[in-house]
Formats: structure tokens, C-alpha cells, sequence
């Protein structure tokens, strides 16, 4: 099998999370005997040659972060340019990833590429979702290192998966979304995180970017 794999994300490949997910996901494909191609959506130069691979292959997946219920606007833009009838039957599948670690916290972007397919006169071949990529290209801190490791290598049996049934509609797709709703004690403990791991991040990003003020700060107080 040989599928053409687009990066839907805006993010640039060096900060793209979601073109280490692909990374992780082609290592499956491989060792199951498929390959793939991989055009990314952020650099323009490769839409052509990605509008070319839609129409002439026939397994095509889009990878994709979702930002708060929205996928990404790169990404609509390009299925614009996408023509709505084709001579060769393909099927077009997504891998749909995003911050928050709840699978129900995906489900309306799902619900949304779900119906895609059918627009470009292609069948559908479901949907890969997991939550919890925040944090995956933070690697400076080494208990975050080896959890971000786990999430990538959790991707690999996932593509071996897709290369042997050809889509994402099998019940172990369902599992690898993880829990829909975290239990009630680590929704009460989440605040706390985010204040001692995710602040302490944040805040060496805005010094990176040459931010002055704290994060909190309300000058308008």
C-alpha cells in the first residue's frame, strides 16, 4: 500500500507536532511493507505537487491539530482548491490530534472531517484521534520527555494497524483515543498542573520571544 499523507497543521516542520505524529505513524506503515509520502500545507511551495497526489493516488490521510474545536485555516484553504469530482476512486482518512487529553474534547472536529470525504467524491475511511500533543514538542523537561516519547511510540502500531486493514474504522482505533472524560479528581487536579508545569513553559517561551511583562500582567487594572 501507498498512501499520500498531507500535514494540515500551519506550524512549520521544525515545530510541528503534528509532523512528529506523521514521523511515529510512517514507522508503522514501513514495517508493515507500505510506504508514503508526506506534503505539508505550511510550506505553499508543495501544494501543487499535494493537489497532484489527492487526485492520483487512491489512500490519502490528512494529519491535523485542532485548535479549540477549529481545524486549522491552511487546511480549508487548500481543500478549496481541490476539485470535487475524480477519475480514480481513492479513500481520504484523518489523524486528528489536540491538547486536551479527553477524547470527547475531539469529537465535534471529527464529526466535522467525517463529512468530508464525500464532497471530493472520495469514501471515507474514519478517524484517528488522541488527545494530549500539547506538550510534545517541550523537551526540555525530562519526565515530559519520556511521557511525549510514549504518546509517539503509541502512533507506530497504529500505522502498522492501518497498513494491514487499509483504514481507521477498526475498535482499536476507538480504544487509542484514551478515556472520553477524565475522572472528577484530575479535572480538580488540573489547575495545579497547568500552574506548576505548563505556567513554568509559558513563561520561558514569552522571555524567548522578548516578552518584558509576566504573563498575568493587567495593566488595564
Amino acid at each position: 500500500m501507498h498512501v499520500v499523507i498531507i500535514n494540515g497543521s500551519p506550524r512549520v516542520q521544525k515545530f510541528s507536532n503534528t509532523d512528529k505524529i506523521i514521523q511515529s505513524f510512517g514507522k508503522g506503515l514501513e514495517k508493515e511493507g507500505s510506504t508514503y509520502e508526506l506534503y505539508s500545507l505550511s510550506n505553499r511551495k508543495e501544494w501543487d505537487a499535494a493537489r497532484e497526489a489527492f487526485v492520483r493516488h487512491e489512500q490519502i490521510i490528512f494529519a491535523l491539530p485542532l485548535y479549540v474545536e477549529c481545524v486549522p485555516a491552511v487546511m480549508l484553504e487548500f481543500l478549496e482548491t481541490l476539485p470535487t469530482e475524480r477519475q480514480h476512486p481513492a479513500q481520504v482518512s484523518f489523524i486528528l490530534h489536540g491538547g486536551f487529553d479527553e477524547g470527547h474534547q475531539l469529537r465535534l472536529g471529527e464529526r466535522f472531517l467525517l463529512s468530508l470525504p464525500a464532497q471530493f467524491g472520495c469514501t471515507c475511511g474514519g478517524c484517528l484521534v488522541r488527545g494530549g500533543s500539547f506538550m510534545i514538542r517541550m523537551r526540555d523537561d525530562e519526565k515530559i520527555t519520556k511521557i511525549m516519547d510514549q504518546l509517539l511510540d503509541s502512533y507506530i502500531p497504529m500505522g502498522q494497524s492501518f497498513a494491514r486493514n487499509g483504514n481507521f474504522l477498526t475498535p482499536e482505533v476507538r480504544k487509542f483515543a484514551g478515556l472520553e472524560k477524565n475522572p472528577l479528581i484530575v479535572r480538580l487536579l488540573f489547575p495545579l498542573f497547568i500552574k506548576r508545569l505548563v505556567r513554568k513553559n509559558f513563561d520561558r517561551f514569552a522571555k524567548e520571544w522578548g516578552c518584558t511583562q509576566p504573563l498575568d500582567y493587567k495593566p488595564w487594572r
